[in-house]
């Protein structure tokens, strides 16, 4: 079996559902959707089988059958796969199948030989996808609320590669605008106060203690070059945003978060890219001189409408025109934007996924207007994930941050405290989309409350079950395990955990399709909770445990299922960032 596709429980069923659609619709004279899109699931019952499918009542008003009638049909077609040991009709038409044991077994030794390779596909190829992430302004070290997009932006980024998608992954600095100039306020300020000289504090300046540092390093490379020097701003503007740059580097590498290029939104400016851009569009007759309505809940009599130069994204969905160029003459942020997506297009990505923070949400339509605008004939799929807030629990209070007020929790600070691979996990227990609490006491206590811990407690034990194993039968290993006949029935829970086992891959394939990293947390703990139930019945009875040191052809049975559930946890908690542990302490 080649490497780069895995063996995969529900597309090799999936096929077999298709077939007996496509004979019966020759057998009947019917049409059938080219693709035919349906459900395929492991019911929660495993009284409804271990698979079921809702095919018959998507076809049913097509064929003009019950779908009761026409899942009859095919369950006497289905019926004669030997890969199916039975099929019932249920409720309003849905066919549950009970797949051959050897089927299942079959899956798993497919599992062990392709080892780190099981799940890769290569449904991404041809696709060339720009991943942005973080784009914290560089205005000082991440703070706490950063590690969500972070984490997730990292992880998917991840994940396409593991996909066969051809990915980069950006970082844009937004080095140019008026966050900055307050930022080389700042830190020249510090600086005099380092030099002994008495001054005022700048009306906006960034308190943070982190620019102390920085104006001690300032000093050091500079000495006092640059006091009462009339042309201090560019150049201690540029080594504020270098300066804090390396810290937020330094932030990402201890969260184990990697960028291939930073684009600098100065460099993209001084370039002339923004005017090149934005002349492109206005030769499709995208910009034009205009004024906008006013402001919504703004009094029309407030307002004083005023020529200027406007994107026409109401041509692409959007709600509004939005402008391009303020009245002095500089870009809006939205043309910069513009002009960096261009950049992005013309390097040749079919796909751009941005993450953003939850409050850029009315943001979203005119950035998709743009891509529109400027994709021409060869669409490029643009999509923004927006990350909901997370909130820091301490002691049963939520910590409040302001980076203006110098009362932020620094993301390193967090790391420092429970742990890249804790840090990691949690963010991903919960859709980007959703808010989500992180508890600082709750993340690192060992109980099956905490995912991290459960999932890690799962891997260290099925490591405690090898080195059980190797005691008597030092020659049982993953290589021997594939190859190891399975003469008696599976229990229940040895199904259940096989089932999960073999959803691996379209789990993977799912999270990378849909954008949505946090698939695999939830894919994991569900894993665990397998292994722990099959685990607790070993305990319980003597006949399911693991190792048998009287009985190695029993004990070779069962590492077959170990060393695939230890292959498979690994697997996702290496994709996600997170290291397996072999033993808890």
């Amino acid at each position: 079996m080649s490497q780069e596709v895995a063996c995969d429980l529900f597309s090799l069923f999936q096929g077999f559902v298709q077939d007996a659609v496509t004979r019966l619709a020759l057998h009947y004279q019917q049409q059938t959707p080219d693709p035919l899109i349906f459900s395929l699931e492991i019911p929660k019952e495993t009284l409804f089988g271990d698979l079921s499918t809702n095919v018959a009542m998507v076809l049913a008003k097509a064929w003009r059958l019950s779908p009761r009638d026409l899942a009859q049909f095919l369950q006497q077609d289905l019926a004669k796969n030997p890969e199916i040991v039975s099929i019932d009709v249920a409720g309003a038409g849905f066919l549950n199948m009970t797949i051959a044991q050897s089927c299942l077994i079959s899956g798993l030794k497919q599992s062990l030989e392709l080892g780190e390779h099981y799940g890769r596909s290569s449904i991404g190829k041809g696709h060339k996808v720009n991943v942005e992430y973080v784009s914290a302004n560089p205005t000082g070290p991440l703070h706490a609320g950063h590690l969500r997009g972070a984490v997730a932006g990292d992880v998917l980024a991840t994940l396409l590669a593991f996909t066969g998608h051809e990915v980069t992954r950006e970082y844009y600095v937004n080095d140019a605008g008026h966050q900055v100039d307050v930022l080389a306020d700042s830190l020249y300020y510090r600086y005099q106060i380092l030099l002994g000289k008495t001054v005022s504090e700048p009306e906006e300046f960034y308190p943070g203690a982190y620019l102390v540092a920085s104006a001690q390093r300032l000093e050091e490379r500079d000495g006092a070059r640059w006091l009462d020097c009339p042309e201090w701003r560019v150049p201690v503007t540029d080594f504020a945003v270098q300066d804090m740059l390396q810290l937020i580097q330094e932030d990402m590498k201890a969260l184990g978060v990697q960028h291939d290029l930073f684009s600098s939104e100065r460099a993209l400016v001084a370039s002339g890219r923004v005017a090149s851009a934005l002349a492109l569009l206005e030769g499709r007759g995208l910009i034009y001189e205009g004024t906008l309505p006013p402001p919504k809940g703004k009094p029309a009599q407030d307002w004083t409408p005023r020529p200027q130069r406007l994107f026409r994204s109401t041509q692409f969905g959007d709600d509004g025109d939005r402008p391009i160029q303020k009245p002095d003459g500089s870009w809006t942020y939205f043309a910069t934007d513009i002009a960096y997506h261009a950049d992005k297009i013309q390097r040749g990505f079919t796909a751009l996924v941005d993450f953003w923070g939850a409050d850029h949400g009315g943001y979203v339509p005119r950035m998709q207007a743009a891509v529109k605008a400027l994709s021409g004939e060869k669409p490029v799929s643009f999509d923004a994930r927006l990350c909901q807030i997370v909130r820091f629990i301490q002691d049963g209070q939520e910590v409040r941050m302001s980076k203006r007020a110098g009362t932020f929790v620094e993301a390193k600070d967090v790391i420092d405290r429970v742990g890249k691979d804790a840090v990691r996990f949690f963010l991903l227990t919960r859709r980007d989309d959703a808010p989500l609490d992180f508890d600082f006491a709750k993340v690192v206590e060992e109980t099956r409350d905490n995912p991290v811990f459960y999932v890690q407690y799962a891997h260290a034990r099925m490591y405690s079950v090898i080195r059980q194993c190797h005691v008597p039968f030092p020659h049982l290993t993953q290589a021997s395990a594939k190859d190891a006949p399975f003469s008696r029935d599976f229990s229940p829970q040895e199904r259940a955990l096989t089932k999960s086992l073999l959803a691996w891959p379209r789990q993977v394939e799912l999270a990378a399709r849909l954008r949505e990293p946090h698939r695999l947390a939830f894919y994991l703990i569900e894993v665990a909770a397998a292994f722990h139930a099959l685990w607790t019945t070993g305990k319980e009875h003597a006949i399911l445990r693991f190792v048998h040191p009287e009985d190695e052809q029993r004990t070779r049975e069962n590492m077959i299922l170990v060393h695939a559930a230890r292959n498979v946890l690994s697997l996702g908690l290496r994709l996600i960032g997170v290291t397996p542990v072999e033993a808890l302490h």
